[in-house]
Formats: C-alpha cells, structure tokens, sequence
C-alpha cells in the first residue's frame, strides 16, 4: 500500500490528505481567508490644538490653529531637516501627495510638516530642505519657538523626547474637528484615499467623534 501511495502523482496525495482533515497539507496548500470586501471605517478622534505661534517656510508668522488647521482638511507629519532615516522618505512622500493631488492642494486639501527640532530648523533650512522633494503651493513647513512646538507636539501625540525617536505618523483632520492617524511612508493613493474619507461624514453619522 505504501509503496503504490508512493507512486502517486503529489497532487492525488495532497487531494487524500486533504480529504482526511488537511491535517498534512503544507501552509502555502492552505487555504487563506478571504479579505474583506470593504476597509473598515478610520478611528476617528479629536484633539485640542493650541494656537500657538509658528513661522512657515517663508518666514511669515502664523498661528496653527487658526490659520492652518480650523476649517480645512489637513494631513501633518512630523519631520527635521538633520534627519537622515525617516524624514527624506517621509518629505518624498509628501512631495509625490501635493503631485496627486494637483490643483486641489492648497485649495481642497493642506498639507503640513512640522519640524521635531526648532533650534536648528529656520525658515530658511525648511525652504531648502523641501525644495528637493517637490514643494509647492499647498504644502506648508513650520518651525517655531521651542516650548510652542513641545506644546503642539504633546497635543497632537507627536511628542518624543529624543528626536530621532519621533513616528512616521500622519494626523488627517477635517474641517468638523475629526481627525485620525495614518501611517506616513504608506503609497500616496493610500494617503490621498484615506484623505478623501475624511472629507466624508462617519459612517455613524448620529455619534460624535471620540474625544
């Protein structure tokens, strides 16, 4: 009997083992579970953003809050020019966003970096530094006085004590107030389409966002 199993074809003998409970079928032979038709809906949250005052790329004096974040649908990550890891790829990533998103950028939707070291990182080293990752209308860099940017870092759940330690996070938040975090060296179609559903009500339209 062994020695006729033997001479059977490998896929008879896997159909055998697999009528008699799989149990020797190999993990690539296994059936995987199918992917879900749909991506769940983004967590979303809110946050208290202090208005603190920061300086852009241009020098200009602006307060957070108010002139970049409150009524617009807005993407920030969190980056510095000295950066040799994370922030090159997260500045190219950026820069490829502002480019798929064409003209809505700087009309539709804003996109933010805000420097983890504003000792060093000026106006002027922001201007540069992003100019060799496609920076352009829509796409704003701050930097600010040390302890306004330690508030806004700590608000916004971007504070570590050790910069190099900071996260490739991206904070998405719309003009109702919502935000939610995506991961920020994801394609950017997938940031762009996460971008786009939150410029759409909750899918729970009658709860509120959770605080």
């Amino acid at each position: 009997m062994r020695a006729a199993l033997r001479r059977l074809p490998t896929i008879i003998l896997l159909g055998l083992l697999a009528l008699r409970g799989g149990g020797g079928l190999p993990a690539a032979a296994q059936t995987e579970p199918a992917a879900p038709e749909t991506a769940p809906a983004q967590e979303r949250t809110r946050f208290e953003i202090p208005d603190v005052e920061v300086l852009d790329q241009d020098g200009r004096s602006l307060h957070f809050a108010s002139d970049l974040v409150a009524g617009r649908l807005v993407a920030i990550h969190f980056i510095f020019t000295n950066c040799t890891t994370i922030c090159p790829p997260l500045a190219a990533t950026f820069g490829s966003l502002r480019k798929l998103l064409g003209d809505r950028a700087g009309r539709d939707v804003f996109l933010i970096s805000v420097s983890v070291d504003p000792g060093y990182d000026t106006p002027e080293r922001l201007k540069a530094w992003a100019a060799k990752f496609g920076s352009g209308p829509g796409w704003t860099l701050v930097t600010g006085g040390r302890d306004d940017i330690t508030r806004l870092l700590k608000a916004l759940g971007a504070y570590t004590p050790e910069m190099n330690d900071h996260p490739p996070l991206v904070l998405i938040g719309n003009p109702r107030g919502e935000w939610t975090r995506a991961y920020g060296l994801a394609a950017p179609k997938k940031l762009a389409a996460a971008i786009d559903a939150m410029a759409e009500p909750a899918a729970s339209a009658g709860e509120p966002a959770r605080p």
